[in-house]
């Protein structure tokens, strides 16, 4: 079963991440990922920049790694952390500049079954996808899906429409707020974490 079309109607424009990672960011927050049967509604997310973002994948430069954060926006960068656990992030801004935001907390919207069979752990529905490994786990993103198109160009986008993750628009229930990044030891300063005030889905430690 997809989101009904009260929360999703449209497909998130690629021309809305075409700016840096840290401007777009809470743009994403009340958007939709649908993988197959299963959605979540974005209330948390990172941004990640550049050369000058030290706590970037980018910063080192092209790699195998992350040549989809130097290509087209509305991609898909996948990549395992810890060794153990998947990440998901929009590709942001233009080709050859590169950005993406991380994807850190969804409301579990549909699918819910299956997510708690991949989230043996999780004890509320509030824990399913309050983090970036979590929610991949209970969407059921693998690094098979890294450099999927997510966004779309318009209603004669194949490329979209091929993929079976897909990106929603929706709407933002709450301001959003922000706060310094978390998990890193680099650039810990900038505040480029953002999140719907309040969201019980958010993840820890809480955003006021």
């Amino acid at each position: 079963m997809k989101p009904t079309r009260a929360d999703s109607p449209d497909p998130f424009p690629t021309e809305r991440l075409a700016g840096p990672a840290s401007t777009v960011a809470s743009t994403l927050l009340g958007a939709v990922l649908v993988v197959g049967a299963r959605s979540g509604r974005i209330v948390e997310v990172e941004a990640y920049e550049g050369a000058n973002d030290q706590a970037s994948h980018a910063a080192c430069g092209l790699t195998p790694r992350n040549a989809v954060m130097h290509g087209a926006a509305g991609h898909l960068y996948v990549y395992r952390i810890y060794g153990m656990h998947w990440c998901a992030n929009v590709v942001t801004g233009n080709v050859d500049d590169p950005g993406a935001v991380l994807i850190r907390a969804i409301e579990p919207l549909t699918g819910l079954d299956e997510m708690w069979v991949d989230r043996p752990k999780a004890k509320h529905k509030t824990d399913l996808g309050s983090g970036p490994g979590k929610l991949c786990a209970a969407l059921g993103i693998t690094g098979d899906d890294n450099e999927s198109k997510v966004a779309s160009c318009g209603a004669s986008d194949s490329g979209y429409s091929r993929s079976r993750i897909q990106l929603l628009s929706g709407s933002q229930r709450a301001k959003a707020v922000t706060g310094p990044r978390i998990g890193i030891s680099k650039a810990t300063e900038l505040p480029w974490r953002f999140a719907e005030a309040g969201s019980p889905f958010m993840s820890r430690p809480r955003l006021r």
